[in-house]
């Protein structure tokens, strides 16, 4: 997975003290590899993602430098050091959502189905907004989180968070110029026929929170949703899909439209949920970044079983 991983000069000063400071765990490279396969190898971590997650945060120094990438190459001889910092501990805390990125304006998450992204009726629900707030408290109780999109309980992926309300303003009175690229793997019933396509059309939303689509202008939203077929077997298709625009439930909308509602969405015409869940992943978020002005590109693993049912 790659993103942007430039940190501030301050940001990068700051890290290198907590190093100097913090418990170090080493261990001594043998062989030459890379750094990812390396700490895999060496088990630093239970999970793969626990091991990206250690590397974005700045945890993993080689020869007393903080190294972030993934394919640092490593040589004999080399000392890697896991560096135990409060932010790992207090990750460790999160259930449902991991961060795939934190910087002073902004925090990505990769939030798992079934979790809320935000408060609900029932206020002891458990939502990525709340466990957030939590985090960004520990360090100072003024700090507050605020939400720039939002995703589906029951869909996964990458998720964006403001640290303050002035770039939470500016991210979203410029999303369409700001997102540079929005990408969702969604498995859907049937084969579909075409290797990609289009579909546009004009969302409107009825009393009981159901979207309708249209093909003429009828006073709604106008939606455009892209797609591209990754592969499929005789029950299902896995399809990449980019959305030019961002409506309520308009991919699921276009799927059903489609004649290949998304997996496990009884909503919008699904009849069978092998998977246990929707059938929806956002996988990548591309924006500009709010205070260095470059694009920044976050991605969440396409999950298994997407994968497994598809093949």
């Amino acid at each position: 997975m790659k993103k942007n991983s430039r940190q501030p000069a301050r940001k990068r000063k700051e890290a290198t003290k907590q190093v100097s400071n913090a418990k170090t765990t080493n261990y001594v490279v043998k062989e030459p590899t890379e750094l990812l396969a390396f700490l895999l190898q060496e088990k630093v971590k239970n999970s793969r993602n626990s091991i990206k997650s250690v590397l974005s945060r700045g945890q993993v120094i080689v020869d007393g430098k903080v190294i972030t990438q993934h394919n640092y190459s490593l040589l004999p001889g080399q000392t890697v050091g896991i560096v135990a910092n409060k932010v790992a501990i207090k990750e460790n805390a999160l259930v449902g959502v991991s961060i795939l990125h934190e910087d002073e304006d902004i925090i990505v998450i990769n939030k798992e189905a079934g979790m809320l992204s935000m408060a609900s009726k029932n206020e002891n629900d458990l939502t990525a907004y709340r466990q957030l707030t939590t985090y960004v408290k520990e360090d100072n109780q003024k700090n507050r989180i605020y939400i720039v999109h939002r995703l589906d309980r029951d869909t996964s992926g990458v998720m964006l968070f403001a640290k303050s309300e002035a770039v939470k303003i500016a991210l979203q009175e410029k999303w369409s110029d700001v997102v540079k690229e929005r990408i969702y793997t969604a498995l859907v019933e049937g084969v579909v026929r075409n290797e990609e396509g289009a579909i546009s059309s004009w969302l409107t939303e009825n009393k009981a929170m159901r979207v309708f689509s249209s093909p003429v202008d009828n006073g709604g939203k106008h939606a455009v949703t892209h797609y591209k077929k990754i592969r499929s077997n005789e029950q299902f298709s896995l399809l990449e899909i980019q959305l030019e625009t961002g409506r309520k439930n308009q991919i699921r909308v276009h799927m059903e439209e489609m004649g290949h509602p998304v997996v496990g969405d009884k909503k919008y015409g699904s009849r069978i949920n092998p998977l246990k869940r929707l059938g929806l992943h956002a996988s990548t978020l591309a924006l500009v970044h709010p205070r260095t002005g470059e694009v920044v590109r976050f991605q969440a693993k396409v999950p298994k079983v997407f994968l497994q049912n598809s093949k």
